[in-house]
């Protein structure tokens, strides 16, 4: 079974804070916020969404279909996914402007502040979804406000269930748009904050947002694991502890590759999110989002 995956692809630039965000950003102050945060390390990486997810479904021996955009700069980025052994085929070339890239900063703390240039992810809604007997699943990642519309409709017209993962662009969306996503979708996915915020951008509860028609509501909580909401009921199920906590960035595409590597095995949602908290806690013990090594005999799969 082939996984669909709609989301970005992007050029990382991670730097690294020595200190804590919250010692240099004074609350009662925030309305003149002017900081500055020297970062003495910094480096590139392979990055958006799309790309880590299905890195980290590859890895576990999955087939991922990638449908995102690059731009002009973006053959390195192609050459990698190639080297990877990643189809090409649903990812598109726009000659105008630039792949999308995340400019992120890491604190002491974990914590992350990032600036996100959408580039030629503007124009993923370019790419149209039809009906493929190959695909039996597919995820709708963060990626340009349009795309994750229209794609959401195109799955659900062509009858291909989809986890909803609406991650950091939750924000472009509003009550009526979040609740539309979650009607369409089979499974939702979002971490702790991003849980609150869809609950009060829909004026529901995770809880009553998983009653109904979804197979499954999962709330990442990072370290302490996911509680997992189906029809109603919440099942929690316990973080795995990290060797070491060297990056958090794509930590949350590595969990999806692994939430989506279960459901395409056709295991039931606690046991595939169980994996799931188990290939999130490899790769923060490695600097970048496409750089961990997964062993399968391992992990059991």
């Amino acid at each position: 079974m082939s996984v669909l995956i709609c989301g970005s692809l992007a050029f990382d630039t991670i730097t690294t804070f020595p200190g804590r965000f919250a010692q240099q950003i004074l609350p009662d102050q925030v309305h003149i916020l002017n900081v500055s945060f020297l970062v003495p390390s910094m480096r590139k990486e392979f990055g958006g969404c799309a790309g880590n997810i299905a890195y980290s479904l590859q890895q576990l021996g999955g087939d991922p279909l990638i449908m995102a955009t690059l731009g002009k700069d973006g053959v390195l980025y192609r050459n990698h996914l190639e080297n990877l052994g990643i189809s090409l085929q649903h990812v598109r070339t726009v000659d105008d402007d630039y792949t999308a890239q995340a400019i992120i900063i890491t604190d002491q703390d974990n914590n992350q502040i990032t600036a996100f240039h959408p580039g030629a992810m503007g124009q993923a809604h370019i790419q149209h979804i039809e009906t493929d007997p190959r695909i039996g699943l597919a995820i709708v990642a963060p990626d340009g406000r349009d795309a994750m519309i229209q794609h959401a409709e195109q799955l659900q017209a062509a009858g291909i269930p989809f986890v909803f993962d609406p991650g950091q662009g939750l924000p472009m969306f509003n009550g009526e748009e979040l609740q539309r996503f979650v009607s369409q979708a089979s499974w939702v996915a979002v971490n702790d904050y991003e849980g609150k915020m869809l609950a009060e951008r829909t004026g529901q509860s995770l809880a009553e947002l998983s009653r109904g028609h979804l197979r499954g509501l999962i709330e990442t909580l990072g370290a302490e694991g996911c509680n997992v909401y189906v029809q109603g009921e919440v099942t929690h199920v316990p973080g795995v502890k990290a060797e070491a906590v060297v990056d958090p960035t794509g930590c949350g595409d590595a969990f999806r590759g692994g939430l989506l590597f279960g459901l395409s095995q056709g295991w039931d949602l606690v046991k595939s999110v169980a994996l799931a908290n188990r290939i999130g806690a490899i790769k923060i013990a490695v600097a970048g989002p496409q750089n961990y090594t997964l062993d399968r005999a391992a992990l059991g799969v």
